[in-house]
């Protein structure tokens, strides 16, 4: 190999390691492929609205490394003056899931404010389960989060068999 191929394969070494760095560093979102949080629905209506409400791509902020969707510029803009009042909890992963100590996605229409925090679950079948014990939920799920944020769904799995 030539130095010319060397300082090629260095610098692009360089540059995929400070992407998947940059990634790794933001894994406590849970956006799809493209980045979308919680499925383009409205974070901030869940709060003003009572309700589920697909966002539209017109209105739109950036948190975590996640996008988020708005029915209104009101309503990005009420999210840009406090994402984490507004952000759903454990990154927008299932809080039954992580009260479990692990990762799993979550339906935008399985959904609770408790203590003027939104939580997410992976369906309304879960979420019953996790209604059944919020506050008992919510204390195992704090304890959970420092640790299992910093994984992916399939590492979390993998730790906990």
């Amino acid at each position: 190999m030539n130095i010319s191929n060397l300082i090629k394969n260095t610098a692009a070494a360089t540059v995929l390691f400070a992407n998947v760095a940059s990634f790794a560093s933001d894994i406590d979102a849970n956006a799809d492929a493209n980045d979308l949080a919680i499925k383009g629905y409205d974070t901030v209506a869940y709060f003003t609205m009572s309700k589920p409400v697909l966002g539209s791509p017109e209105f739109t902020s950036n948190y975590k490394n996640a996008t988020f969707r708005f029915v209104s510029a009101a309503n990005r803009d009420l999210f840009n003056t406090d994402k984490t009042k507004y952000a759903p909890q454990y990154g927008g992963y299932c809080a039954m899931g992580v009260a479990m100590n692990l990762k799993f996605d979550t339906d935008p229409t399985a959904w609770k404010i408790a203590d003027g925090k939104l939580y997410l679950n992976l369906n309304k079948g879960t979420q019953k389960v996790w209604l059944k014990d919020v506050p008992g939920n919510l204390v195992t799920s704090e304890k959970n989060w420092p640790e299992l944020k910093g994984l992916t769904a399939e590492e979390a799995k993998a730790k906990n068999g």
